[in-house]
């Protein structure tokens, strides 16, 4: 048995006659070799490889199983995890930084350049945010989805790029990297929304194929996602 941050301990040990009823109710012969994976069944756990190396063991004429345990992560429990981890970043990590000055051990020199370039960034982030929320009007939601009446917003900041929300959090993530000196709690906001960014960004992009088609993939032609001629 191979763990995974999981302290295997905690869990009982199956008894002689209980684990002979579980091979009876998967159809698993009394002794068949049986390889187990428990765990969200997703790309990153990449689960294919298990299946690629149990059919190259039957081509060989082993008679093994592959039993996988766990189920899909839906969308509505990655979206939670994401906003969790985007939270983290750029609110609770630098709150903590701020009231108590930790991680102490990986502060540094702060810089005067650093506070007027990261204050000017912050204010280039609040004025972002604000003219996506004008130009969204009704349209906007903190959840990925589209609701009903959802129109699609090409005009304004929208006319350039696809996702001025996300380009104001970059901003947002950048300055907090300027304005706190500590190795930390600065890119923190950076490692936070990233990820909330690389999660979203493709399915969100894919919902709005779905709910718009061909507009939003001739919109998609002549706009960029977050940096007007670049990305």
């Amino acid at each position: 048995m191979i763990s995974n941050f999981a302290d295997v301990r905690h869990f009982s040990r199956a008894s002689p006659a209980r684990r002979e009823a579980a091979r009876a109710a998967l159809g698993l012969p009394e002794d068949a070799f049986v390889v187990g994976s428990v765990g969200v069944i997703t790309g990153r756990k990449n689960q294919s490889e298990l299946v690629r190396s149990i059919a190259a063991l039957d081509r060989r004429g082993v008679p093994a199983h592959l039993l996988l345990v766990g189920g899909v992560l839906t969308r509505e429990e990655g979206e939670r995890i994401s906003q969790t981890i985007s939270a983290t970043g750029l609110g609770i990590i630098p709150f903590v930084y701020v009231i108590s000055d930790a991680p102490r051990f990986a502060n540094y020199a702060f810089h005067p350049w650093q506070a007027w370039l990261g204050v000017a960034v912050f204010a280039g982030a609040l004025w972002l945010f604000y003219r996506t929320h004008k130009d969204l009007g009704r349209n906007w939601s903190v959840t990925l989805e589209v609701r009903d009446q959802h129109t699609l917003v090409t005009n304004g900041v929208y006319n350039r790029v696809r996702h001025p929300m996300y380009s104001a959090f970059w901003l947002w993530a950048l300055a907090q990297a300027l304005l706190l000196p500590n190795w930390i709690a600065g890119p923190a906001g950076l490692v936070g929304f990233g990820t909330l960014f690389l999660l979203r960004v493709q399915r969100e992009e894919a919902m709005m194929i779905e709910a718009f088609g061909e507009d939003y993939r001739r919109y998609m032609e002549r706009t960029s996602r977050i940096l007007p001629g670049i990305y």
